[in-house]
């Protein structure tokens, strides 16, 4: 859940809106209920969309969470070599 909490906390963070979709399933990148029903976990490939005046600045934050800081955490590859 704390993936979640930060995506939503750097979405709000931004004038755009925010959405979110993994298959069929589209959701407000900025609540914290929406983005749980993704039930999204590492290695699911989610596409984010952002519209407004600093939508191209909010995506980038975004990607670079997701892809560049992973959260902060470690992979679950890296939790493996680990134990």
């Amino acid at each position: 859940m704390r993936p979640a909490m930060q995506f939503v906390d750097t979405a709000s963070r931004f004038q755009s809106s925010v959405s979110v979709s993994k298959d069929d399933t589209n959701v407000d990148g900025k609540s914290i209920m929406q983005m749980s029903m993704l039930a999204a976990t590492c290695g699911t490939r989610l596409k984010i969309k952002a519209e407004g005046a600093d939508a191209a600045e909010a995506v980038e934050a975004l990607r670079e969470l997701v892809e560049v800081k992973k959260f902060d955490e470690p992979t679950p590859e890296e939790k493996s070599r680990q134990a």
